[in-house]
């Protein structure tokens, strides 16, 4: 296993806000909102849905774009929530693009490489489904 030289981890911190309401803050100082379900923020399960399609996203459209602004993009995510004896987790995951191009060369070209772009952010690129895909250990502690 090699890592990313000097920028390799990736870190947030979580504060409780209220009850089922978190935030979380990145290094950068951004910060997210999220909750339980109980009102209309996004569950934790959405967010890795939203990451997982944000992942696949940013790289399809770092190549597409590269040739022709789109006209349409939309990336859908989404799979069942199972609970089962190995416990709560997501069964299969389906992430669907919709992207349009104009019409002309540069519209050609970007739809050309719209097939490779989404398999090779799949099978390669994208860190979150990467992450998701392959066994990755998740180690909890009790902070003291």
């Amino acid at each position: 296993m090699t890592t990313t030289p000097g920028d390799a981890r990736r870190s947030i911190s979580l504060t409780r806000d209220s009850a089922g309401r978190f935030t979380a803050t990145n290094a950068r100082g951004g910060t997210l909102s999220f909750g339980s379900g109980a009102d209309d923020d996004f569950t934790p399960v959405e967010l890795l849905l939203t990451a997982i399609a944000g992942c696949s996203a940013i790289d399809v459209d770092v190549f597409t774009t590269r040739r022709a602004e789109p006209t349409e993009f939309v990336v859908e995510c989404g799979g069942d929530k199972v609970r089962d004896d190995d416990g709560n987790r997501m069964g299969p995951i389906d992430v669907t693009f919709r992207v349009s191009f104009p019409e002309g060369p540069d519209g050609d070209k970007a739809r050309a490489i719209l097939p490779e772009s989404v398999q090779r952010s799949h099978d390669r690129l994208c860190t979150v489904s990467r992450t998701v895909e392959l066994p990755t250990p998740v180690t909890t502690t009790l902070a003291e």
